[in-house]
């Protein structure tokens, strides 16, 4: 872990990031030593800051503090955490704040094979996400909800689950997002009032403008999900994985979301 250019692990007890999640992170793969799709994550990295006012280091710095670590750990996740850093008590923030850079690695998990093959089994969350468009799309550092939802299951035959919003509307995986395929078009829900929008959720976008294939970011209820033909699941570290079984949705055929699937794993963009 490297926190503000040093190894170390620890931050100042009165960092923002830690009294109020002041802040943003991204998540990337590490593969043998590259980064994967880095410009791209500093791209979303530096949005995120600027949402909420804060300054994002430069790519250059943050490049080569996670190349350091990268040396060390070739294969890994690493974790980029940008918080508005230490300051005295109190929500308004400094005028010039002094920004805390975290920058860790982590093991890559062994998923099993079957999860991107086979399809994965899928819970429906009972908490309904709030609103807060001022927020919605961004990486911040309040993921309460995230937490509370992950934990109303143990089943290990579940590999992730699925949350509405306050309104009934489906959002997003509790970490990752989601697509619905019906009559060969995609669907993907609109995250403008609540949700993360994942750097693969913009590449599937991208690639299926790139094949000319219908793509709609669009409000979609519970009921237009359990329709479709497919529904699949993406993330910067699982890539992405059909699913298989959710609520009243079974399917075991996935030829949109394994064509996707590819690509993804094979793209450059």
């Amino acid at each position: 872990m490297i926190i503000n250019g040093l190894p170390g692990d620890s931050i100042y007890a009165n960092d923002r990031g830690l009294l109020y999640g002041d802040g943003v992170f991204r998540t990337l793969l590490i593969r043998h030593g590259k980064l994967l799709h880095w410009p791209q994550h500093y791209n979303k990295l530096q949005h995120d800051c600027a949402a909420i006012g804060i300054i994002c280091p430069s790519i250059q710095l943050l490049g080569a503090e996670l190349g350091q670590l990268a040396l060390s750990d070739p294969d890994a996740i690493a974790k980029i955490m940008i918080t508005r850093g230490p300051a005295s008590r109190g929500y308004a923030p400094a005028a010039n704040p002094q920004v805390t850079r975290i920058i860790s690695t982590s093991g890559i998990p062994d998923y099993p094979d079957s999860y991107a093959a086979q399809g994965i089994k899928v819970y429906l969350c009972k908490l309904r996400m709030g609103h807060q468009p001022r927020l919605a799309g961004i990486k911040h550092l309040n993921r309460l909800e995230n937490v509370l939802a992950a934990a109303e299951w143990n089943n290990p035959d579940i590999a992730e689950g699925i949350l509405l919003d306050q309104d009934g509307y489906v959002i997003e995986g509790t970490r990752s997002n989601l697509f619905l395929v019906r009559d060969g078009k995609l669907f993907t829900p609109d995250l403008s009032k609540c949700g993360v929008a994942g750097l693969q959720r913009e590449r599937v976008i991208n690639y299926a403008r790139q094949q000319r294939i219908i793509c709609k970011v669009t409000e979609l209820t519970l009921d237009d999900l359990l329709a479709a033909d497919e529904i699949f699941l993406v993330n910067s570290v699982i890539g992405l994985w059909p699913v298989r079984d959710l609520h009243r949705f079974s399917s075991q055929h996935f030829p949109v979301s394994l064509q996707i699937q590819e690509w993804l794993n094979n793209g450059s963009n």
